[in-house]
């Protein structure tokens, strides 16, 4: 790459060579902030009229429009509609093809980070979205930086993220010719070009005219409840384009609210007022958790938790009875057993294997009340289950529950989940994780950290041990769990909100694979990583002992992470006992710049999450082999 592709790149992060493009740019060129907007009518879009192929040619134009018409090329149009839209970040790895779209986004209000990875950068677009509320932008190059970012973006299809992709496309005039990291829907995988399981919104942009219905589709997509992945595909040639835009009142986006019908209010509320009732809360419940609470406590009902969702419930509060599935607690299923309400209200959880593993006894007599934005969602799970199956807006249909139930509070039967008692530190080395989820527990949970854990031992640990009473402060990946995503979606978190620590918990394979400290230091960003350093892919050997296999090249060579840190520009310390954590970690909470802690961890101890091989090599699984 040469200085001035880098100098475009880091665009307004360096500010003065940012003010010297403006400056310097042709008469005739965008202005910073001004742009093109639609206009909301009925909640739905208006958009100007204007023949986008007769304004390139400036003809055609109605008067109103004409009094503030500005010159410039469509990847600075699109750069503006993101920032619109509410885009404060974009994620990538810049390239020859791409480079007229990276320009625009460096000299547009919008925060350009570039990455070590593409699929980093889709990972930290998707944990800024979940973070902060709001959409982020994932851009790459053709050829591999197109198939480098699937991951992520496949990732923060799963999460309900909302992230827009921007790749290059091969002008039309060199494909089938031999073109360099040729890329189209003639060379890539179709799906990569239509809407689908990947991509819910998808548009080949090849000229001015369908600008419009790009604003449209976007500005509808990321304003509906739940999550978006959009796919925008510009040919080089496209993005320099130059058209004039048309200057128009903005209006403020937003994130429109779906609801529920009276009709199905009604009918959970007297299905809760005649049968005794267990509630199950998810991740896609988190806005929800205040109202959540209170109809709990009128309904004197036990809560269960996914592992997404923990925190959508108190888990330190009476009437928590422990968190679901993977890594999760035994006492949940113990209480349903003794206790045997008729019924299970299910607010935001798909029900999937890592929440349910589909066990039968979790099935209660009169079935589940299923409560969901996706229609598709209820019922799926436990298909020969009784369903009310409702389509609505969690948080609508609580809040209408508690004006239609009496306000007088019930005490739940039998008690909550108890914590693990606390351990002592020992001398001798090297640490239990369990100490460590503890001492993790007491420096980041309890202090408001939001706290990610990677695929692995680590989101079993996380799962079972550290536990949070508010929503919003957990992030693990429980779907599609893809290494790599919390030792990179850390970046997007800690940059989403400043004022608390974002802090990934993850193996030593992780680590090695994709973890975007470099990243961290270019920006300055104060993500945490704590490493648990045990040489081996844990959970594979782990998992493979378990099911009666012996594990294959599962060990890994010792790595100094500290080291490893500090000469990518970061700081780091390593706690090689239990008797160096404490201190290790609060200097990890004290940092200010990105900050590694390396955890000698046992290797012998095992994460609570072997149920699983179970279901994998059960009667219904692979088959472990016979002995």
């Amino acid at each position: 790459m040469n200085t001035r592709e880098h100098a475009i790149i880091r665009g307004r992060d360096s500010g003065s060579h940012a003010r010297a493009r403006d400056d310097d740019a042709p008469q005739g060129r965008a202005a910073r902030g001004s742009g093109w907007s639609p206009t909301a009518i009925d909640g739905g879009v208006e958009l100007p009229r204007i023949p986008l192929r007769a304004q390139v040619r400036g003809e055609g134009r109605p008067a109103a429009a004409r009094v503030e018409a500005n010159e410039g090329r469509l990847s600075d149009w699109l750069a503006e509609l993101f920032a619109e839209l509410g885009v404060e970040r974009a994620y990538g790895v810049s390239g020859g093809a791409i480079v007229p779209f990276v320009d625009a986004l460096g000299r547009s209000p919008i925060r350009v980070l570039h990455c070590r990875h593409e699929t980093g950068a889709g990972f930290a677009a998707l944990e800024d979205s979940l973070a902060s509320g709001q959409p982020a932008v994932v851009f790459t190059t053709t050829g591999p930086g197109i198939t480098n970012a699937l991951t992520g973006l496949v990732a923060a299809r799963w999460e309900g993220a909302r992230v827009v992709f921007v790749s290059a496309a091969t002008p039309a005039r060199f494909r089938g010719r031999g073109a360099f990291q040729e890329s189209s829907s003639h060379s890539l995988p179709p799906s990569l070009y239509s809407a689908g399981p990947l991509f819910q919104y998808v548009e080949n942009l090849i000229e001015a005219s369908q600008l419009e219905l790009v604003a449209a589709k976007l500005r509808r997509g990321l304003s509906r409840v739940g999550g978006f992945v959009a796919h925008i595909s510009v040919p080089t040639d496209v993005q320099q384009l130059e058209l004039a835009r048309p200057r128009h009142e903005r209006v403020a986006g937003g994130v429109r609210s779906m609801g529920c019908d009276s009709r199905s209010l009604l009918a959970v509320a007297e299905r809760l007022r005649k049968h005794s009732t267990a509630l199950w809360v998810g991740f896609g419940a988190r806005d929800a958790a205040d109202a959540i609470r209170e109809l709990a406590e009128r309904l004197g009902a036990a809560v269960m938790c996914s592992p997404r969702g923990k925190g959508v419930f108190p888990e330190t509060h009476p009437q928590f009875i422990g968190v679901t599935g993977f890594a999760g607690h035994r006492h949940a299923r113990e209480w349903l057993a003794r206790h045997r309400p008729e019924q299970v209200l299910v607010l935001g959880t798909r029900l999937g294997e890592f929440t349910t593993f589909w066990d039968p006894r979790l099935v209660p007599p009169r079935g589940f009340i299923h409560i969901d934005v996706e229609p598709e969602v209820t019922g799926s799970a436990y298909p020969a289950a009784s369903t009310l199956s409702v389509q609505a807006e969690i948080g609508a249909l609580v809040e209408g529950l508690l004006a239609e139930l009496p306000a007088q509070r019930r005490e739940m039967p039998g008690r909550g989940h108890s914590p693990p008692p606390l351990l002592r530190a020992r001398e001798q080395i090297p640490v239990r994780p369990q100490f460590l989820m503890q001492c993790v527990q007491r420096c980041f949970v309890d202090a408001g950290a939001l706290v990610l854990t990677e695929a692995g031992n680590a989101f079993a640990w996380g799962n079972h041990f550290l536990r949070f009473d508010r929503s919003h402060r957990y992030r693990v990946s429980m779907g599609f769990g893809s290494m790599g995503h919390a030792v990179t979606g850390v970046l997007g978190a800690a940059l989403a909100d400043r004022r608390r620590k974002a802090v990934a918990i993850a193996g030593d394979g992780a680590m090695l694979m994709n973890s975007e400290v470099s990243t961290a230091v270019q920006y300055g960003i104060p993500a945490v990583w704590v490493v648990l350093n045990d040489s081996r892919y844990g959970m594979i050997d782990h998992g493979m002992r378990h099911a009666g296999y012996g594990p294959v090249e599962t060990n890994l060579p010792f790595t100094d992470f500290v080291a490893l840190a500090r000469a990518m520009g970061a700081d780091g310390v390593a706690a090689r006992d239990e008797r160096e954590l404490a201190s290790a970690l609060e200097r990890a909470q004290r940092a200010t710049g990105p900050f590694v802690v390396d955890v000698r961890i046992d290797p012998e101890a095992r994460a609570p999450f072997l149920e699983r091989n179970d279901v994998l090599f059960g009667d219904e699984g692979l088959g472990a082999p016979r002995s």
